[in-house]
């Protein structure tokens, strides 16, 4: 009760001294204007205007810099370092002797090389000679092989000598004309020849290739090894201290000459020698490759087929359900095109459908294992044939013993498609690029 009647009795006290502020106010309150300027100020003048002088010149006055000044370099905004590149971890080589260049060179054109494991001075200069005459021996590492004597059997039929593939004083003769200067030279490393972009660690699974931009090669040692129709290997062993992504550096490399310029008529593919004929219209050998033809379970073609179309640096169409089955991948791809596609850097199509000649990624292969059907060169030998042959080339294939032209190829399984000619065609040549189907 006693606090009920204080809150009331406070709430009138509070209000009595609000009403009272208005009469205060003018007791605590700052003093009205007239008392704090008593003083009366200056009048505000305006500063002067700048005049300029008469004789002012806008101009500035010229500098003559001392005798001894030099102007400064122009240094070009660099740009920031980019990220470090994978490397190819290549295992040492052992280097070949100091002389081993000269001594190619030198060899003299005549006899007969010398069987050993090493590579030999004068089987390398056949093998350059023989590959500057269009007759392909295939990687030149040095080493004698089924590859070199089938070149030396081509260059006979060539001649119209008989193909017995004996390296005699005929041979020596006819390559004669082309030891006009050293099989091995001087090269110095380009900018372009280590600009990339390369693929240090290439998969080999279909399905991680098909995410890269591009199949290309690992680093400038694949580059410059095909380049030069060289064995990775033997071109590291003859440059042992050579820095091969530094441009500049002197390497000693195969002179192989200019690609041939004799057009193809006719083309035999000789399965039980493993090699690509190629004849002019008069039916002369006018270039010669060893190839991979076909194997037991994906034999190529027999009979005579024709060339229906060609490109360079093809992407590869890889169907499973129409070719082969790759790892675990069940589902087409599309591989970008490169050196290290499966075709290589050279599709020829053939009229029968999914067949075709390619390049290869392993030089070294060929002529060593089999092919899913197809005809696969080199890389350097495709490229040097697709210059030379034209659609309606005809193919002939011989001594095919289980021919694929008996068996009919099993009709792909229809698809859903948006675009149903571009997938029927995409069946019918899965290694072709489209725009050439």
């Amino acid at each position: 009760m006693f606090v009920a009647l204080t809150r009331v009795t406070l709430v009138p006290s509070l209000a009595m001294l609000f009403w009272a502020v208005p009469a205060s106010a003018q007791e605590w309150g700052e003093p009205p204007l007239s008392e704090r300027y008593a003083e009366p100020q200056p009048a505000y003048e305006r500063p002067p205007v700048y005049e300029p002088p008469a004789t002012y010149d806008r101009a500035p006055a010229t500098y003559d810099p001392p005798a001894n000044y030099a102007e400064p370099a122009y240094a070009a905004p660099t740009a920031p370092p980019a990220p470090a590149a994978a490397v190819v971890r290549r295992p040492p080589v052992q280097p070949l002797p100091p002389e081993f260049i000269a001594q190619v060179n030198g060899a003299p054109l005549g006899g007969a090389p010398v069987k050993s494991d090493k590579p030999d001075p004068l089987v390398v200069k056949l093998q350059i000679l023989l590959d500057r005459v269009h007759v392909s021996p295939g990687v030149i590492d040095g080493r004698q092989g089924g590859n070199l004597n089938k070149a030396i059997s081509a260059l006979q039929t060539m001649h119209s000598l008989p193909a017995d593939g004996w390296l005699g004083p005929d041979i020596w003769d006819i390559l004669q004309a082309a030891d006009d200067r050293p099989v091995l030279m001087d090269y110095a490393i380009t900018d372009k020849d280590v600009a990339g972009p390369f693929v240090p660690v290439m998969p080999k699974d279909y399905a991680e290739m098909a995410q890269l931009p591009a199949l290309s090669y690992r680093d400038p040692v694949e580059a410059l090894a095909e380049k030069f129709h060289m064995d990775e290997t033997f071109l590291r062993r003859l440059n042992p201290d050579a820095d091969f992504t530094l441009p500049g550096t002197i390497i000693a490399v195969a002179d192989v000459g200019a690609n041939a310029k004799a057009k193809v008529a006719h083309l035999v593919a000789d399965a039980s020698t493993r090699q690509l004929l190629g004849y002019n219209e008069n039916w002369d050998v006018v270039v010669a490759y060893p190839a991979t033809i076909g194997s037991a379970d994906l034999p190529s073609p027999s009979g005579i087929h024709a060339v229906k179309a060609v490109a360079e640096n093809p992407d590869y169409w890889y169907r499973p359900q129409v070719n082969f089955q790759q790892g675990n991948n069940t589902k087409a791809l599309r591989l970008p095109g490169g050196p290290n596609n499966p075709v290589g850097t050279v599709w020829i199509g053939l009229d029968k459908p999914t067949y075709g000649i390619h390049g290869s990624p392993e030089p070294t292969k060929i002529d060593k294992t089999n092919s899913h059907g197809c005809l696969r060169l080199t890389n350097w030998d495709a490229q040097e044939l697709v210059k030379l042959v034209r659609k309606g080339v005809d193919v002939e294939f011989v001594d095919q013993t289980p021919t694929a032209s008996i068996a009919p190829v099993s009709p792909p399984a229809a698809q859903p498609s948006s675009q149903p000619y571009e997938a029927a065609a995409a069946d019918r040549y899965p290694e072709m690029p489209p725009e050439l189907r």
